[in-house]
Parts: structure tokens; C-alpha cells; sequence
């Protein structure tokens, strides 16, 4: 369900020109959650521009997703040839992006989710851009033993993407050992880049109010039960402490530094509300 909403994101920011992802809407279509078909014309073709709250965070998903689009080449014209998707869902930057030769993306997730997304893709007939292994595995069991198996090298430096993933959909003890594992992985100058939430009061009323939105309008799930709401370590806090250094941005951020700034109007609670936007690089300092 998450990973089709993505999708579902990506579909509608193509239509708007935010990004450029040509597979988003056949994924969904394949997918068959009906809500979403219908969500993604409501926002194509609706003249207000649809629902105001369900187009704000469509919105930010688009503008998240394009920064990592330009985050993941950056790092790859820095040399970097090792990426892992952690939580991809259906993600398709192996298939849309540029890559250099001799890349490798490895892609974690729920093994249906990601047995979904490429055989739909395989079928569609299109083409990788790079080396794509997919991982389905757990990322709150041991999702590191299946990564070093499949060819995941920890000499090499590794740029590391968990979108729309520290957000509440591991629990706290999970998510502090993934990002302690990653780190020990992790070469010196590897890069890192996520969303993640401090789950103050005002995001919990706020997803709150949001599911229940979803479900008045037809989405026959508890999306309460895909998410974790127990108290949380700081996510910059933790990586600084695995020595990554570590740049946090604000919603706001986020949109001047994709050059959205004063695009899009934003109360001061939606900034609240909002996650926030977290890069990171390792520091070769062994303290």
C-alpha cells in the first residue's frame, strides 16, 4: 500500500512536470488499488488542482523524490558506484536514471513488493540503466547478511537511500540498528540521504487527522497499523554519532534547494507537520 501511494506520487509530479518517471502509472495501474487509479486523474485533471491536502503531500513526495534523483547522480559523477535503496518500494531509478558503468543498485524491501515491481517492469519490457539486485528481505530482521551475499562490497564507498522509510515504518529498535549496520558497512566518503520524522505532537495529530481523511474517502486499510508511534532517537543525532556528518533541512529548505522556493505557500504548521530532509557523508575521522 505505501509503495504503491509512491508510486502514485511520482505519477501525478509526471503529469506535472516535477519529475520525470514514466513507469510510475503503469506500477499503479498494475498494482489495482482503485483509490490511487482515481487519485492520480483527480489530480491531472481537476481545475481547483484536487484535494489541497492530498496535493500538498504529493507535492513534497515529488520534490523529495526529484532532490534524491539529483542526489543519486551527484553521487555517482563523484565515483561512487555502489547504491542501496533501503525500503524501495517500487522505486524505478535503475531503470530512469543515468548511470555509469559498472554501477550496482541494491534494492531492499518486503519480498512481494519488490517481486511486484520488477516483474511488472520485466513485462513492460524496459530496459535497466544499471545493475539492479533485488533484495526481499525484512529491514527489521537481518537484511545485512542478504546484502553482503548479493555483492555488496563495504570497501567500496556506497551512497545509502531510505526514502519515505524513518518515518515510522520500523520500530525504534529496528531503525537504530539499521543505521548503526549501514554505518559499520559504510567506506569512508560514502553518502547518505533520507526523510525522517521527529514525531512531535503536531505530526501525530496531523497523520492522524491524514488517515483518517483516507479512509472517509474509500482507502479500505489501517494504515495505523503500518507504522510504529513509540518514541524515537533523533535521526541526525545518530548518524552524527556513527561519524557521518550530517546536513538537516526543513521542508522549506528542501524547496529553495530545488528551486521551489515561493512556489508552494506553506502555514507554519504544515512546516511543522512535514518531515524533515537529512543528507549525510562519512567522515574518514576513525574518533
Amino acid at each position: 500500500m505505501t509503495a504503491t501511494f509512491g508510486a502514485t506520487a511520482r505519477a501525478v509530479a509526471t503529469n506535472k512536470g516535477l519529475i520525470n518517471d514514466p513507469f510510475a502509472e503503469p506500477l499503479v495501474r498494475a498494482a489495482g488499488v482503485e483509490y490511487f487509479i482515481r487519485l492520480i486523474g483527480d489530480e491531472q485533471y481537476a481545475a481547483d488542482g484536487g484535494d489541497p491536502v492530498m496535493s500538498g503531500m504529493i507535492s513534497v513526495l515529488a520534490i523529495h523524490g526529484r532532490f534524491l534523483d539529483e542526489f543519486l547522480t551527484g553521487a555517482a559523477r563523484a565515483g561512487i558506484r555502489q547504491v542501496v535503496n533501503l525500503g524501495s518500494g517500487l522505486d524505478t531509478r535503475a531503470y530512469r536514471l543515468w548511470w555509469p558503468p559498472g554501477t550496482t543498485l541494491y534494492e531492499l524491501d518486503q519480498p512481494d513488493v519488490v517481486e511486484f515491481g520488477g516483474k511488472v517492469l520485466r513485462d513492460m519490457g524496459v530496459k535497466l540503466a544499471a545493475h539492479r539486485r533485488a533484495l526481499g528481505v525484512d529491514l527489521r530482521c537481518d537484511w545485512l547478511t542478504a546484502l553482503c551475499r548479493a555483492g555488496f562490497d563495504p570497501a567500496q564507498r556506497t551512497v545509502w537511500v531510505a526514502e519515505n522509510l524513518l518515518v515510522g515504518y520500523l520500530p525504534p529498535h529496528a531503525q537504530d540498528r539499521l543505521l548503526r549496520e549501514a554505518s559499520e558497512v559504510s567506506a569512508p566518503g560514502s553518502w547518505f540521504a533520507a526523510d525522517h520524522l521527529p514525531w512531535t505532537p503536531v505530526q501525530l495529530t496531523e497523520g492522524r487527522a491524514f488517515i483518517d481523511q483516507w479512509r472517509d474517502q474509500g482507502l479500505d486499510v489501517d494504515l495505523t497499523k503500518l507504522t510504529y508511534t513509540a518514541e524515537f532517537r533523533s535521526v541526525p543525532e545518530n548518524l552524527a554519532a556513527h561519524r557521518w556528518v550530517v546536513n538537516d533541512r526543513s521542508i522549506l529548505e528542501l524547496l529553495a534547494a530545488g528551486g521551489f522556493a515561493g512556489r508552494r505557500r506553506m502555514s507554519p504548521r504544515d512546516v511543522a507537520a512535514s518531515p524533515r530532509y537529512l543528507t549525510g557523508m562519512l567522515s574518514r575521522d576513525k574518533r
